[in-house]
């Protein structure tokens, strides 16, 4: 419900905007795109604003400080059986993956605590369980405004495309009037059709940038995250009451 608050709002700000450049601050070559202008630097402004959106979010899952730094002193604190130290790594660290760490060791201690270590098995499975809950909740948050990039990239596309079209068929009408060409009318056209082209162009190759990139980053935090939470688990179980060394 909020994203889709966050979203129209943010389309009926960048339209406001966006008549404001169109009427006061472009060019007139510019403005000789025609409404369509509008529409296309609508959807430009919305994909920078996705993409602060996006690095600001991303920087802020990575918390605070290194994460390797991070991830080497949980994992010591755990092999020396400090679980509360290597929580109170997460609450300092905080971020996405301190988050879904902390979840697996609070459930642990929480376990351990209850003296339910009948079945190591059953109990690192359930340390397993509540992580891949955390990671449920965390990744959506990672992979948030990145569908939203690519559709206006798409968009974009066929924005540019339908004021390409409609830039040539005025500039057809104007050579298919009688007598001589109204050559006004023509270099209209053509304007028109190629500052669209060039608006769509400049929207969707940022949004198809942006999309791929924040992609790949999302991917490596992601895998970097099941990579932690699977050695934090084996640390673990390493450390159950009762396990032989």
């Amino acid at each position: 419900m909020k994203q889709s608050v966050f979203i129209t709002t943010l389309l009926i700000v960048a339209f406001v905007l966006s008549y404001v450049i169109y009427e006061y601050m472009l060019p007139q070559f510019v403005k000789d795109g025609g409404y369509l202008v509008i529409a296309l630097i609508t959807l430009t402004i919305m994909v920078c604003t996705f993409i602060v959106e996006r690095v600001f979010s991303l920087r802020k899952a990575q918390g605070r400080g290194s994460l390797a730094v991070f991830l080497r002193t949980v994992t010591q604190e755990i092999n020396k059986g400090h679980i509360d130290a290597a929580i109170g790594a997460c609450d300092k660290q905080r971020g996405s993956c301190a988050n879904i760490l902390r979840t697996g060791l609070e459930r642990y201690k929480m376990l351990v605590q209850e003296g339910d270590v009948k079945g190591q098995k059953e109990m690192m499975s359930e340390v397993q369980h509540a992580i891949e809950e955390a990671m449920m909740l965390e990744v959506p948050l990672l992979e948030k405004n990145l569908v939203a990039l690519s559709t206006i990239a798409s968009v974009s596309t066929m924005v540019g495309l339908l004021g390409t079209v409609l830039g040539m068929i005025r500039a057809f009408q104007a050579m298919n009037r009688a007598g001589a060409p109204d050559a006004a009318q023509l270099a209209l056209g053509i304007a028109e059709a190629l500052i669209n082209t060039a608006g769509g162009l400049i929207a969707a190759i940022a949004g198809i940038l942006a999309y791929n990139f924040f992609t790949t980053k999302v991917d490596n935090f992601t895998y970097m995250i099941d990579e932690a939470s699977y050695s934090i688990v084996q640390s673990l179980a390493e450390k159950l009451p009762g396990r032989s060394k």
